[in-house]
């Protein structure tokens, strides 16, 4: 699928349906206008960076081989990231948050592969280049954020998700989208926009995924370390964007220290962030993490876990005492006195013991789905789970004996044992009956005609998350996205000037040094006259080569691009500090 597969070790650990997302980076698709904004962004970063960012930053771009002058090549950057225990991979914009942050816990990096348009290059709102391989990168070089980073990933891709986090994702995917794609009719990003903020305004009570969303946004993209008076950047949103690295230290950005509390702060990704977390160390970011997992279903279960997924109408699955998993699409349970004392799934389940599918209880088993009861014989103290074989003789739980079995809360199981399954420890797991009648109340659950009733054993719901147990248990090769990223055909205009970025690299490069500056510069004055990247390219080379004369008539064109266009002029200024700094 991708050069870069082929490079690093680590992706072969990846299930079969993260690959879904992973596209080629195609890296002779970008131009040497691409090339150019690169540059620009890298050089002003690491110019202001360098005293404001965490010490991990610089010594993070030697280390994953991020250049100054190139965008990074997947292929060399898997190479170098295989020795800090990590790979890249190149996806299309935003991907749903549970995959990303699955391939976080195992270590792969994912970093969208288009880069920005010229007109975008201070911040864009959709993932690019810039953002994850300028911004992420250079940070996972520090072992105890590149464990926190891992361990986010672990926890984060098992938070369940609300039916509207997925409507959500795919507005927000789409205005990221539009706004970065040329020539987007502004009434369309008004709607986009409008979208996005009714569903934020509209969520109802948050997700487990919206609260460690909120988590990631706060750290590993606009954190802060340090101290609030004095704090240094290591976010990747902050680290990638020319502009907003410099007014997040500002005054105008409130400093707050970085707790739990940061789990209830929504952001928007369209807008400058008010206000930003500080935390002292690395450390205290996995001390967080941990506090926000213990409020999961992930460690909890019980009743709220199978609401939660009820309510997510997704694949999840839920954990008893026992260690049986059982997945599936969960849509109805029965409770009693706060507890779940019955499950039921809808369509294609599967049954689990320690992430692995119980043979004989996969998809096709129980292509109709699964139901049940949870808990305790009623009058019995001692649950199942923790009957001695000759408990089990005792209360007729035993190979060919027809039972009754009442469960406290009124679930009653009637029918003709054939087996039972147990797990490591002993413990029976699973009990299945034939010409069983499963009720509750006046309400049946089961009958005979169904066929065989396979009981799930288990005194309570000790976890519950999303996704499958066996991640083989189920065809996970479903994504697709309701909008792609917009690539338009040039026009022959626009390839003109790329034409001349391309000279001018080249000549830098000591590729074609019979290139005349000055013809490129009389051609890009005629023909490109608001064009102002080039023109500081040009000086640099012609400041380095101490060319008085051209710098004079390169810096009278940017005087007359900042007069015709006041929104240039703090980029200009910027980019001629840095190559007059550099002598």
């Amino acid at each position: 699928m991708l050069t870069s597969v082929k490079s690093n070790p680590i992706l072969n650990r990846l299930p079969k349906h993260l690959l879904q997302f992973i596209k080629p980076q195609n890296y002779e698709d970008y131009s040497a206008i691409d090339q150019a904004v690169w540059r620009y962004v890298m050089r002003k970063n690491v110019d202001f960076l360098k005293e404001v960012a965490h010490k991990s930053y610089l010594e993070g771009l030697k280390k994953t081989g991020i250049s100054i002058d190139h965008i990074p090549n997947m292929y060399g950057m898997n190479r170098i990231l295989k020795d800090i225990g990590w790979a890249a991979v190149a996806v299309d914009g935003f991907i749903p948050p549970n995959a990303f942050m699955e391939f976080q816990a195992y270590n792969v990096l994912v970093i969208a592969s288009d880069i920005r348009q010229l007109e975008h290059i201070e911040y864009t709102p959709a993932p690019d280049i810039i953002h994850e391989g300028a911004g992420h990168a250079p940070i996972i070089a520090n072992p105890e954020y590149t464990e926190y980073l891992r361990r986010f990933g672990e926890i984060g891709c098992k938070a369940i998700s609300s039916a509207k986090d997925y409507e959500l994702y795919e507005a927000v995917r789409h205005l990221s989208i539009i706004k970065e794609a040329p020539n987007t009719d502004e009434a369309d990003i008004a709607a986009a926009e409008k979208k996005v903020n009714h569903l934020q305004n509209n969520m109802g009570e948050p997700s487990e995924m919206a609260l460690i969303r909120n988590l990631h946004w706060w750290t590993v993209e606009y954190g802060l370390i340090g101290t609030p008076e004095t704090p240094k950047i290591y976010g990747a949103g902050l680290l990638s964007s020319i502009g907003e690295s410099a007014w997040c230290l500002t005054d105008a950005v409130k400093k707050l220290p970085y707790t739990i509390e940061a789990t209830f702060k929504n952001f928007d990704i369209t807008k400058l962030q008010p206000q930003l977390f500080v935390t002292p160390d690395f450390a205290h970011l996995s001390l967080v993490l941990e506090t926000f997992a213990n409020t999961m279903t992930l460690r909890k279960g019980g009743l709220s876990g199978v609401n939660k997924l009820i309510n997510s109408k997704a694949l999840g699955t839920i954990e008893l005492s026992t260690g049986l998993q059982i997945s599936g699409l969960f849509s109805e349970v029965i409770e009693d006195n706060g507890k779940a004392i019955y499950i039921q799934t809808t369509g294609e389940t599967a049954l689990a013991y320690r992430e692995k599918e119980l043979v004989g209880h996969g998809r096709k088993t129980h292509k109709n789905g699964f139901g049940s009861p949870i808990g305790k014989l009623k009058g019995i103290n001692l649950a199942i789970e923790d009957m001695s074989p000759r408990d089990l003789r005792a209360y007729d739980i035993y190979e060919e004996k027809t039972v009754t079995l009442e469960f406290d809360g009124g679930i009653i199981v009637s029918g003709n044992i054939i087996t039972g399954k147990r797990n490591l420890q002993g413990k029976i797991i699973l009990i299945s009956f034939d010409n069983c009648t499963v009720t509750h109340n006046d309400i049946i659950l089961f009958k005979p005609e169904q066929g065989v009733y396979h009981m799930a054993v288990g005194k309570n719901i000790i976890s519950a998350f999303s996704g499958s147990a066996d991640l083989e248990s189920f065809n996970l090769i479903t994504h697709v996205p309701t909008s792609k990223t917009i690539h338009i055909t040039k026009t022959i205009e626009q390839l003109k000037l790329e034409t001349l970025y391309q000279q001018i690299r080249d000549y830098r490069e000591g590729k074609n040094k019979t290139i005349s500056k000055s013809k490129v510069l009389e051609q890009l004055i005629a023909e490109f006259p608001k064009d102002w990247l080039l023109p500081v390219e040009l000086y640099e080379l012609a400041f380095i080569a101490n060319e008085s004369e051209l710098c004079t008539v390169i810096l009278n064109h940017l005087k007359t691009i900042k007069q015709n266009n006041p929104q240039f002029e703090r980029l200009i200024d910027d980019g001629l500090k840095i190559v007059e700094s550099k002598k």
